[in-house]
């Protein structure tokens, strides 16, 4: 089966990491390994483009190229992966039903809110548009479910639960002490790893609120280091507040890519990030694979990625001292860190494993393209 795959919002070959473009890029690898031909069909970011003349000429530009490309590879099926109110797909709707083919969406999002700001309203409507002209929804977010039932009907929504490919992420001990050499940081050390993109967003104010929840922890203890993984534009504003809250216990190792994080993973005693805004969160997921519990707030999508009480413990959101005295409590009770840990790539592996997701994809997509022969 050839498959038209499009992603409004960051394209395949998009130089910024984030969980968005994993997922995409695992969709594309995943189905091409099953032995079907998918091919992303356009590259044109449609992210905020109706705001200025020039965006509207270059999705009308971007319209016409891939509707050529996508006459020329003949596909069975176009999927789009995550349109929404920012991103909506204006390729898909129009291909698709100019070529007779099923139009497919891999996690869209639909909240009515978006109508009521004249910022975000076209936006909006055309995201409206795209879901309504859908053959099928796909979502791995339960958060979704119910927005996507008020404008499709329940058969044509399907919810494959979020995840990452197990054998992606396992947990190292020896890499684990190679990176703790790296820093210096001894074996008997308490380390609290992180990692995000330091962008002026909900990720900053996560970091902000992890530094401040790390600061009263130090009221309980002083024996502790945190490790951050990342970097951005913000990175001068948080090297300034882990200077001026936790003197000499932060230390920033800049960006890694994504298949050395099993390494820091591997290093650490708890993976601790809030979380705030996250829909889903792929580096918890990351984190439980490689046996190292998590704690995070109990807020958006979290609770889908991190089993409560079982690979991590989700905390309230209370200024950061929830959050403090759990870790405190962890790293004091090594016998539940140590089930908690065991119980991280069991959960992967048996319930947020790709593979078996995208295979189930597959199947779907053949599915409705017979129906629709």
């Amino acid at each position: 089966m050839k498959i038209a795959f499009y992603c409004p919002n960051k394209p395949l070959a998009h130089p910024h990491p984030s969980g968005d473009l994993i997922i995409a890029q695992g969709i594309s690898r995943e189905l091409n390994r099953a032995g079907h031909t998918c091919k992303e069909i356009a590259a044109f970011r449609s992210r905020w483009f109706w705001k200025t003349s020039r965006g509207w000429r270059e999705a009308l530009i971007a319209l016409r190229a891939a509707y050529r490309a996508a006459h020329d590879f003949h596909p069975h099926i176009w999927l789009t992966y995550h349109s929404y109110y920012k991103s909506p797909d204006v390729l898909g709707p129009a291909i698709s039903r100019l070529m007779g083919i099923p139009y497919v969406l891999f996690q869209p999002m639909y909240a009515t809110k978006w109508r009521k700001d004249p910022e975000t309203r076209i936006g909006f409507y055309l995201n409206r548009l795209a879901i309504k002209a859908s053959h099928h929804a796909f979502t791995n977010n339960l958060n979704d479910l119910e927005a996507l039932g008020r404008i499709l009907p329940p058969r044509r929504i399907t919810h494959l639960p979020p995840g990452i490919f197990p054998e992606d992420f396992q947990h190292d001990d020896e890499a684990g002490k190679a990176v703790r050499l790296h820093y210096g940081i001894s074996p008997d050390t308490p380390l609290i790893l992180t990692a995000a993109r330091f962008r002026n967003d909900v990720k900053f104010e996560s970091l902000v609120y992890l530094f401040k929840s790390l600061a009263l922890l130090g009221r309980f203890r002083k024996d502790f280091v945190c490790l951050v993984a990342g970097d951005g534009p913000m990175e001068e504003a948080l090297r300034r507040m882990a200077d001026a809250l936790l003197p000499g216990r932060v230390i920033f190792a800049g960006r890694i890519p994504r298949h050395e994080l099993f390494r820091f993973y591997s290093a650490a005693d708890l993976f601790v990030f809030p979380g705030i805004g996250e829909s889903l969160g792929m580096v918890f997921l990351e984190a439980q694979a490689c046996a190292l519990p998590v704690v995070a707030l109990k807020t958006g999508g979290i609770a889908q990625v991190v089993k409560q009480n079982r690979t991590g413990i989700l905390v309230p959101e209370d200024g950061g001292e929830a959050m403090a005295r759990t870790i405190d409590q962890l790293l004091r009770d090594p016998e539940h860190l140590k089930a908690l840990a065991a119980n991280g790539p069991r959960f992967i592996r048996n319930e947020r494993n790709l593979r078996w997701n995208y295979l189930e994809l597959a199947r779907q997509l053949e599915k409705i393209r017979t129906i629709a022969l």
